[in-house]
């Protein structure tokens, strides 16, 4: 069993609602458009698998990959910065999940939170909307659930995208 944290769109800064929230997370899987310095903040804090996003520099793509494709606890995971949603996929992520048929698929991009269960491809989609506060949603969230042969009790954290004057 692991305990997984999921945020995207950090976008250069990371909310105190990040530790907080994944305070008792075992991973954090961070889909893309990090921001300098985030990743080594991160790292600090906790075991990290990330991609890079559109708004990501040379350095962020040279330590981390556009795509990433791996396994916890059996199941297939594949994660990608700008991919859509299910029936909405881009052509090449489509592809790719016909391929290697993840158990989850994970994106950022849309700072827009989705959770959604893909019946044609028989996989969880996650978008965990956006963790920082540069962009145009109303308020930013976070995801967190539970690994153990299957995803469960997912739970998700909203908190103002505007950064309080402690925050700052």
């Amino acid at each position: 069993m692991k305990r997984i944290g999921i945020l995207s769109d950090t976008h250069g800064t990371i909310p105190p609602q990040v530790y907080s929230f994944f305070k008792d997370c075992d991973e954090l899987w961070h889909a893309g458009d990090i921001g300098p310095g985030v990743l080594d903040k991160l790292r600090e804090f906790k075991p990290i698998v990330a991609v890079f996003g559109n708004i990501d520099g040379q350095d962020i793509r040279y330590e981390v990959p556009r795509i990433q494709l791996f396994s916890r606890e059996g199941l297939k995971i594949l994660m990608t910065h700008i991919g859509g949603y299910p029936r909405h996929y881009q052509a090449s992520i489509r592809t790719l999940i016909q391929q290697e048929r993840p158990d989850i698929f994970i994106s950022g991009h849309s700072h827009i939170l989705k959770v959604i269960y893909d019946h044609d491809y028989n996989l969880l989609h996650i978008n965990p909307g956006a963790a920082g506060y540069i962009g145009f949603h109303q308020v930013s969230t976070l995801v967190r659930f539970v690994l153990d042969g299957t995803p469960k009790d997912l739970e998700i954290m909203e908190y103002p995208r505007t950064p309080t004057r402690e925050t700052k």
